[in-house]
C-alpha cells in the first residue's frame, strides 16, 4: 500500500527511538447489545433510528447486524471549503524514521479490516494517509494543525500533522509509540465506520437533533476507539517479530485514550469540567471501550448505539 502523501514543507523529524516494530525501523519489536427503549424522544430515539437504519452483515462473518458509524471533522457541519493546495504531490512515502512508522501503522490497521471485511463477505477500499504540517486544505475544508489529526468522509483520507505526538507526549503525559499507533487506528476507525454508510444518517440526525447532536458525536468516536481496540487485539494475538507488542505498549494506548478525554481536556485548559459540551466522550468512557474492542477482539461489540449510556 501506498496511499501517503507526505506535505510537511519543514522536512524530516529525528525518530526518536521509536520501539513498535515496524519493518526496516530503527528501534527494537516493536451484535448489538440491548437497547432500552424508553417513551418519547431524545437520545434513545436517535439510537433507535440508527438500529433501524444499518441492519449490515456483521464484520467477520455471520447474518446478525450492527450498526456503525463515522465523524467527520467535526460533526455536525465541516470546516469551510476552501482551494485546492499549490504543490501538491501525492503518493509521496515519507523517508523519515517517525513518518514511515505513522505510515507501517497505518498500513498494518487497513489490512486488518481488509481481511475483517473480507471474513464478511464485504470489499475494503482503502483510506489514504496525509501527513502535513501548520495547515491542509481537505475534501471537508481548510483545517490547521490545532484541529488534532481527523478523517474526512468526502476524501476517504486521514490527516496527521505528527507534531500532535510531541503534544500527546508533552502536555497530555501519553508518550509512546503505541500512543502514537493508537491515534492512527482511531482515525482509520472513522474510514471503517464511513464505508458501511452511516455518515450521511448521522449527520442527518445530528442536523435534525441538534440538541443531540453532542451525545450522537460522543458514540461515534467511542465505537473508533473500540475499533481500535478490535485492531490492537489483532497485533497482540499476531506473535510474528514484526507485528507483536511489548510489555507497555497496551497501557501506552489506554494513556492516550485517557489523555484525550474531554474531561481531561477541559480541566487542564479551564480548571474545570462541563459535560455538556463534550464531543468524544470522558477519559473513562474512551479507556472503557478500547477495553472492549482489544478484550474481545471483535468489531460487533463495539456497539455505543445499543447501550442507553455509552
Amino acid at each position: 500500500m501506498t496511499n501517503v502523501d507526505d506535505r510537511r514543507a519543514d522536512g524530516p523529524r529525528s525518530g526518536g527511538g521509536l520501539r513498535f516494530p515496524f519493518p526496516g525501523g530503527a528501534g527494537g519489536r516493536g451484535g448489538s447489545g440491548g437497547l432500552p427503549i424508553g417513551k418519547g424522544g431524545g437520545i434513545l430515539g436517535l439510537v433507535i433510528a440508527l438500529a433501524v437504519v444499518f441492519v449490515l452483515p456483521r464484520l467477520g462473518g455471520g447474518g446478525e447486524g450492527l450498526p456503525f458509524n463515522v465523524d467527520g471533522l467535526d460533526l455536525p457541519g465541516s470546516v469551510p471549503q476552501a482551494s485546492g493546495q499549490g504543490g501538491r504531490v501525492d503518493d509521496v512515502p515519507p523517508t523519515d524514521e517517525a513518518g514511515r512508522f505513522v505510515v507501517w501503522v497505518f498500513n498494518d490497521v487497513q489490512r486488518t479490516w481488509t481481511k475483517q471485511f473480507a471474513d464478511g463477505g464485504r470489499n475494503y477500499e482503502d483510506a489514504k494517509l496525509n501527513l502535513f504540517r501548520g495547515s491542509v486544505d481537505s475534501g471537508c475544508g481548510r483545517a490547521s494543525s490545532a484541529m488534532g489529526p481527523f478523517y474526512c468522509p468526502a476524501d476517504s483520507e486521514v490527516y496527521i500533522d505528527e507534531t500532535f505526538f510531541d503534544e500527546l507526549s508533552s502536555r497530555f503525559g501519553a508518550p509512546g509509540d503505541f500512543a502514537q499507533a493508537y491515534v492512527v487506528a482511531h482515525e482509520v476507525g472513522h474510514h471503517v465506520q464511513n464505508l458501511v454508510g452511516t455518515s450521511d444518517e448521522v449527520q442527518r440526525l445530528s442536523r435534525k437533533h441538534p440538541d443531540e447532536a453532542n451525545a450522537l458525536s460522543i458514540r461515534l468516536e467511542l465505537q473508533a476507539d473500540c475499533l481500535a481496540g478490535v485492531w490492537a487485539r489483532n497485533v497482540y494475538q499476531d506473535d510474528s517479530s514484526e507485528r507483536g507488542l511489548e510489555p507497555g505498549d497496551i497501557e501506552e494506548g489506554l494513556g492516550a485514550a485517557a489523555a484525550v478525554g474531554d474531561d481531561r481536556i477541559q480541566e487542564q485548559a479551564t480548571g474545570r469540567i462541563d459535560p455538556e459540551s463534550w464531543n468524544h466522550g470522558s477519559s473513562e468512557q474512551r479507556v472503557r471501550w478500547f477495553r472492549v474492542g482489544f478484550d474481545s477482539g471483535a468489531a460487533e461489540r463495539c456497539d455505543t448505539f445499543g447501550v442507553e449510556r455509552p
